[in-house]
């Protein structure tokens, strides 16, 4: 894993993961040009989240049994077909189907991580998982805007045009940059998707960075979903191109993912995550005061996106000391914990502001950062401390 092979991998994972966000600023224009209602457009976010769900749970195991340079390759390939079948797509019928299969194979993001920390030197690991997961982060932040500014210029099927051909060209480019990579283990396919949640709660180390990172999403997934409740309402009652401007000021958080990275490679996970924890707690306080102050906000956000992919980062790389033979399928059981993490804290969020507003939502944020808190004081010395990452 040198800086090319690192910086492709990024770059190719970020695109894979803006796959499932294209469709998101453009309900409105899509269910237009379709003659379609705003509600069943909406379904198009949710048919995308739920192939992603079920590739991330059936297809990214594979990287453990098969050989990535040809698995890889191949999900981009497919992705590119179920891309182009968006921009042809004439009713909205068929798009929620296609977007369904856009979500199912553009899982190869989440196989070039496991396999970047396969690839990399023990003490370096850290490191080059942190630049590929903020290549993954970056591909989400910017993917909206990317979005809104391509079909602006050329319509809303021209973007799944493009990233048909984005998702081509990597496929190219990382068959001819990856070597011949046996498999790490050999399990008949359904042996091995029965074998995720066993070899993944088998560790007690797995098991409570499971809870962290669940805990971390949801936090992540309710600040923002109440945040667009927040911004859309007086006092600022910003529209929804203003409101998607806020995603970019979370991009530093790119950055804090690669040094939190080195943080582990130097050994000092656990320390870095109880002060990163720490920060969450601090960011909630703030956005308890920030409700009608948007320089506050701006605060709140880059902090609180530091902090939470910072804890990501540590939390995925401390799994992926655990085992070498099984790190895609304790990758798979790592990403489904944190989308159905990020899933109630979305379902929170709307009850939360109903409830009591900002003030409710805040609230709780800091009562997840204390919980979390209570984890990390608990197994620092003792369930959190890798044991072993020999099998």
């Amino acid at each position: 894993m040198d800086r090319r092979l690192t910086f492709l991998f990024a770059v190719a994972a970020g695109a894979a993961v803006g796959n499932l966000y294209w469709a998101q600023p453009l309900l409105d224009v899509i269910a237009d040009d379709l003659h379609a209602s705003t509600t069943s457009a909406g379904w198009l976010v949710t048919a995308t989240q739920v192939g992603y769900a079920t590739g991330v749970l059936f297809v990214v195991p594979l990287g453990d049994i098969l050989d990535r340079r040809r698995l890889v390759p191949a999900m981009l390939l497919l992705s590119a077909v179920a891309l182009l079948c968006c921009a042809l797509a004439p009713t909205i019928g068929l798009l929620l189907a296609a977007v369904t299969l856009v979500g199912l194979t553009t899982v190869s993001g989440q196989i070039l991580t496991p396999l970047a920390g396969d690839l990399a030197q023990p003490e370096r690991r850290g490191q080059v998982v942190g630049v590929v997961a903020s290549g993954i982060l970056t591909g989400i932040l910017a993917s909206r805007t990317v979005s809104g500014l391509v079909a602006d210029i050329a319509g809303w099927r021209a973007i799944f045009a493009l990233a048909a051909v984005v998702a081509v060209l990597f496929a190219v480019l990382l068959f001819r940059a990856l070597p011949p990579l046996e498999p790490k283990a050999r399990l008949p396919y359904p042996a091995l998707i029965a074998s995720v949640a066993s070899v993944a709660f088998r560790e007690r180390t797995v098991r409570w960075t499971l809870v962290l990172g669940a805990t971390g999403f949801a936090a992540f997934s309710m600040f923002w979903t109440a945040l667009t409740f927040l911004l859309s309402a007086p006092p600022f009652s910003y529209p929804v191109s203003v409101i998607g401007l806020f995603g970019l000021a979370g991009l530093a958080s790119a950055l804090a993912a690669q040094r939190a990275g080195r943080l582990h490679d130097r050994g000092w996970s656990l320390p870095a995550t109880g002060a990163a924890w720490s920060l969450v707690l601090v960011a909630f306080v703030l956005a308890g005061f920030a409700g009608r102050s948007v320089a506050l906000v701006l605060v709140v956000v880059v902090t609180l996106d530091v902090a939470l992919q910072s804890l990501q980062i540590l939390n995925q790389t401390r799994v992926f000391a655990v085992s070498h033979e099984a790190r895609s399928r304790i990758n798979t059981a790592y990403v489904v914990s944190n989308f159905i993490g990020a899933a109630l804290g979305s379902a929170a969020a709307t009850t939360l502001w109903e409830a009591g507003g900002w003030s409710a939502v805040t609230t709780t944020g800091v009562v997840l950062s204390c919980f979390a808190l209570t984890v990390w004081a608990l197994g620092r010395r003792g369930a959190l401390v890798v044991a072993t990452a020999t099998r």
